[in-house]
């Protein structure tokens, strides 16, 4: 069986500090069918210089985007490889070969393959498995119907088939896990891979503006869901954030 291409789509802006950790975390997998590509807000910093000096092993493009689902669409939209994978700027591949490691799952009618992340702080120092320090429990066979309760899987550790893929809701915090319950309501085969995929940096956007990003939230999950259940699956979600609070000393939900 052929191994399939993957193509990895790095988002960036203004990530002088932190593009070339991500580049070089791609480059360095042992895994060879990979395409890819970085797609920079044109960034008033020194990001796409250094995405220069690795041009001749990746592809770029530069120019104003709407916002960071805008720019992941584009990169949808210049990808040619069989699966895709986000890995903006600020994360990285958890080991060099873990690609490898992912694609050993893989079977012929495989649509997903999905793992575990690590999350860190700004200076790279590992904080634990996100589903060790959030109330998010990674299912052993992940279905569009877990995602009623939020985000279970980490968009860093969720690899798609390509030609199921949609284009993002640009407009919403939580495009995201609209994305994500898309993409597992066409999957043929959702395979948990049982790799830590990837090191997510924490601070992303939603948390920036995580208000925005709970109201946004529960307007993807009432469009899936419907909007009884969705009102006393929150009830729930809330119950469940502050028992994890008490428990953890953390507001992650």
């Amino acid at each position: 069986m052929n191994s399939p291409v993957i193509s990895v789509i790095t988002v960036a802006y203004n990530a002088a500090a932190d593009i070339e950790g991500t580049i070089q975390s791609v480059l360095n997998q042992t895994y060879a069918p990979i395409e890819y590509w970085v797609i920079d807000g044109a960034s008033k910093d020194d990001t796409l210089k250094i995405v220069k000096q690795y041009e001749a092993q990746l592809k770029w493009q530069s120019e104003p985007d709407k916002g960071l689902y805008d720019a992941m669409n584009k990169g949808l939209r210049l990808a040619t490889g069989d699966f895709v994978l986000f890995l903006n700027a600020g994360d990285r591949f958890s080991e060099h070969y873990t690609l490898e490691k992912v694609f050993s799952h893989y079977t012929s009618d495989t649509d997903i393959l999905y793992g575990n992340v690590m999350m860190v702080d700004e200076n790279r120092e590992s904080l634990g498995l996100r589903s060790e320090l959030t109330p998010h429990r990674l299912p052993e066979k992940l279905t569009w119907q877990d995602m009623k309760f939020g985000m279970v899987v980490s968009h860093q550790a969720f690899i798609v088939r390509r030609d199921i893929a949609p284009e993002y809701m640009d407009d919403n915090l939580c495009a995201d896990i609209d994305w994500v319950i898309l993409c597992l309501q066409k999957s043929r085969r959702t395979t948990h891979t049982h790799v830590c995929i990837a090191e997510f940096q924490t601070g992303g956007l939603s948390r920036q503006r995580h208000r925005e990003s709970l109201n946004d939230r529960y307007r993807v999950l009432a469009k899936h869901f419907g909007a009884r259940v969705n009102f006393y699956n929150h009830i729930w979600i809330v119950a469940r954030a502050a028992f994890f609070k008490l428990r953890k000393g953390k507001r992650s939900y």
